[in-house]
């Protein structure tokens, strides 16, 4: 994984306002037990079942993080792709999800600023039942463009 040299991502020249991405996933029990042994958080209501069945999710929901995680994957390998960085959320989640979805997100680009190298994406999350899960915006920072080796390396011959 990290030997292998990856493509970066679309740079902010090539990116347009409306460019978008979907994204179907599905949030397995193994996905989510990864998550929780990584962060150490043993919250009952991701859990514990008999926990959760008095709480009104009635069973285990996901933590709101693991579809953040969801969607910082998608602007990290797709839009605007690798050598991307989110820098600003601004995120909420309407609708719990519970463990083993199908989830169906959608990115967009609502703004550009060339100035700032920043660009700003509308974010959806829709579960099976077209509830929304996630919903936001997110500002961030495109794949800056790679200064050439040849360039460099010759700077100090006139």
């Amino acid at each position: 994984m990290f030997a292998k040299k990856r493509p970066l991502g679309k740079k902010i020249s090539e990116l347009n306002v409306g460019d978008s991405y979907k994204h179907h996933h599905h949030l397995s029990d193994q996905d989510l037990l990864l998550y929780l042994g990584i962060t150490n958080d043993a919250n009952p209501l991701y859990l514990q079942h008999d926990y959760a069945s008095q709480t009104p999710y009635k069973r285990p929901i996901v933590p709101s993080v693991a579809l953040l995680g969801v969607v910082s994957s998608i602007v990290s390998m797709h839009l605007p792709g690798p050598g991307s960085h989110i820098i600003e959320q601004q995120l909420s989640y309407p609708s719990p999800v519970y463990h083993e979805s199908k989830l169906v997100f959608h990115l967009q680009i609502s703004s550009i600023d060339l100035e700032k190298h920043q660009i700003r994406i509308s974010v959806t999350g829709q579960d099976s039942r077209e509830k929304v899960v996630i919903r936001g915006t997110l500002v961030v920072c495109p794949a800056y463009e790679p200064k050439s080796m040849i360039a460099s390396s010759l700077e100090n011959f006139y």
